[in-house]
C-alpha cells in the first residue's frame, strides 16, 4: 500500500464487527460499528502538535469519527490524532 497521511492524520484497520452473539448471525444492517482498530499509517504531526500514534498502535475511536476509504478492496477509515480517544496497551 502507498499511502502515507499528512500532517497529523492516520490510517486505522478497524477491528471486524461481531458476526456471532451467543449462536445468533448478526445481518450486516444490523451490525454495531467497530470503535477500536490499528494504526497502518500515520502522518508527521503538525509544528503545534507532535505526531504520538505510530503504526501499529491499536487504538480507540469516537463512533462517529473519521472518513471511510476502501483501498484493494480493503475498507480503511482517515481521522485526525485528535479523533483518537485511547491507545490500548496489552
Amino acid at each position: 500500500m502507498n499511502i502515507k497521511p499528512l500532517a497529523d492524520r492516520v490510517l486505522v484497520l478497524p477491528a471486524p464487527a461481531e458476526e456471532k452473539v451467543g449462536g445468533i448471525i448478526i445481518p450486516d444492517t444490523a451490525k454495531e460499528k467497530p470503535l477500536h482498530g490499528i494504526i497502518k499509517a500515520a502522518g508527521k504531526g503538525t509544528k503545534d502538535e507532535e505526531m504520538i500514534l505510530k503504526e501499529g498502535d491499536e487504538v480507540l475511536y469516537g463512533k462517529y469519527s473519521g472518513t471511510e476509504i476502501e483501498l484493494e478492496g480493503v475498507k480503511y477509515l482517515m481521522m485526525r490524532q485528535s479523533d483518537v480517544l485511547a491507545i490500548i496497551e496489552k
